[in-house]
């Protein structure tokens, strides 16, 4: 699916995030991507929440922690063989490790990723984490997203790279901000400048809500009658989120959302200069 996605629409970024534990069909479907879409930067995020026993406890698969460090080091080898591969480290941080978040940072810096990123823990419908009380509280996290923007901000970097530095220190604050007024700081533009397709081929305005909007199979695959033509549930969906009936710090919409932001560019440009 992703090679056909990549030779339709030939994206300039393909991002895909892993666990880590399937570690040949990770190295075989990264390899036969990368070497079919070479136009397309190809990220692979691994998702690691801790340090060794504490990354499985909270992600609760015995043996993930080793299992995902011999898919990073399988990852790293093949990246010699293919220049568009960039390699990430993605930590959530969750009321699970707020307390060791720092130290976890740092005791991942051995794996040299080309980028480390983060993300709030959150309650989605599409993930069925509906009632688990993950989210760290605005007080345990307000500290972490200060940490991660001057991490971000002191980053040295050339070129484009400085602005992504920038960026991501801007969502952080943005993100802490969410989680503090518990309202859409920014307007959410989920629904317009933003989508999300569930495996099954449902639309959703955005993964948090994850409310179907129409489902790709039953338009031969086409996008346009369900974004553009049909109106119901996704003009209602709409019309909510421009109420502001729902506010998350969820980093895919919100990257949309401040590319949209004047106010946040101003600002990323003058962190840059």
């Amino acid at each position: 699916m992703v090679i056909a996605a990549a030779e339709l629409c030939r994206p300039s970024v393909i991002t895909i995030p892993t666990n880590g534990l399937l570690t040949k069909r990770i190295l075989d479907h990264t390899n036969q991507i990368c070497a079919a879409a070479p136009h397309s930067q190809i990220g692979i995020n691994l998702s690691l929440d801790g340090i060794g026993q504490e990354h499985d406890e909270i992600r609760q698969v015995p043996g993930n922690w080793e299992r995902a460090l011999e898919t990073w080091q399988c990852l790293k080898e093949l990246q010699a063989r293919h220049q568009n591969l960039v390699l990430s480290i993605h930590t959530v941080v969750s009321k699970f490790n707020t307390h060791r978040i720092r130290d976890i940072i740092d005791g991942l810096e051995f794996l040299n990723p080309d980028s480390y990123i983060t993300e709030v823990a959150e309650e989605r419908v599409e993930l069925g984490t509906m009632g688990w009380d993950i989210t760290p509280s605005p007080d345990e996290y307000a500290p972490i997203a200060d940490d991660l923007s001057a991490r971000a901000k002191a980053v040295p970097t050339t070129g484009l790279a400085r602005f992504t530095q920038a960026f991501r220190a801007q969502y952080y604050q943005l993100a802490k901000r969410v989680l503090q007024e518990q309202i859409q700081v920014i307007p959410c533009q989920a629904g317009w400048a933003s989508g999300h397709i569930g495996p099954n081929g449902d639309v959703w305005t955005c993964c948090v809500r994850a409310e179907p909007v129409g489902n790709l199979r039953q338009t031969g695959y086409d996008l346009h009658p369900i974004w553009y033509e049909q109106v119901g549930d996704l003009l209602r969906l709409r019309r909510s989120i421009a109420a502001k009936e729902c506010a998350c710090p969820m980093a895919n919409a919100s990257y949309a959302n401040m590319l949209l932001h004047v106010p946040t560019i101003v600002r990323m440009i003058r962190d840059v200069l």
